[in-house]
């Protein structure tokens, strides 16, 4: 049995988006050691987060840390909007879709596009037709993802990320799992530089 790390992350994360260098870092660092897993946590459901000053300005601020912490680029055009519903359930059922249909490597690539999307160019992740037009694939593909996407099948899918994700103690974003040959699972909660990443797998399996 190969080792496993299970990255636990929701796309709408802004943490999650903080740590996206460090995931594509990891898994060119220890793909030889590793089977590299996605599952989907989250992170807010529809009308959960009002749209309004308080929410914007706690929004910013939290950003602001990310960026601070990582340096990865916020685009604060998504706070000139009058109404955004910060539901994170589409763009989480968006990548188990192109997961289940086109692979986990797709699905960390699409993830990665659709979270630059969202941060970077303030595009509306929430929306099927524009996770549709993120996917950059043939006309077939598309229409095979967005029936795939209305499907009761990944709403099963989605819910059972949902479920995996609390039954290992992934209950902060993002979340690392490691899982060594034997099963025995350590999770890592919260980003983490690279250095601390390294650090980490390497004094588990010195």
């Amino acid at each position: 049995m190969q080792k496993e790390l299970i990255l636990v992350l929701d796309p709408m994360c802004s943490w999650c988006w903080g740590f996206a260098p460090v995931i594509e870092e990891l898994r060119n660092f220890f793909h030889e050691k590793y089977a590299f897993s996605l599952v989907l946590g989250g992170l807010r459901t529809k009308g959960e987060m009002p749209w309004d000053e308080r929410s914007k300005v706690y929004l910013k601020e939290h950003w602001k840390q990310v960026t601070q912490r990582t340096g990865q680029v916020f685009s604060e055009d998504l706070f000139e909007k009058e109404f955004f519903d910060y539901d994170t359930y589409p763009a989480c059922k968006a990548v188990i879709t192109v997961r289940e249909l086109f692979g986990m490597q797709s699905a960390f690539d699409y993830l990665h596009t659709i979270q630059e999307a969202f941060y970077t160019r303030s595009e509306d992740i929430t929306k099927r037709e524009n996770l549709t037009r993120l996917l950059h694939r043939s006309e077939s593909d598309q229409s095979a993802f967005s029936t795939f996407f209305e499907s009761d099948r990944a709403e099963l899918l989605m819910e059972h990320d949902f479920a995996k994700a609390r039954s290992m103690g992934a209950n902060a974003f993002p979340s690392v799992v490691v899982i060594d040959e034997e099963g025995h699972m350590v999770c890592q909660k919260g980003y983490r530089s690279l250095q601390e990443m390294i650090t980490l797998l390497e004094d588990l399996y010195a």
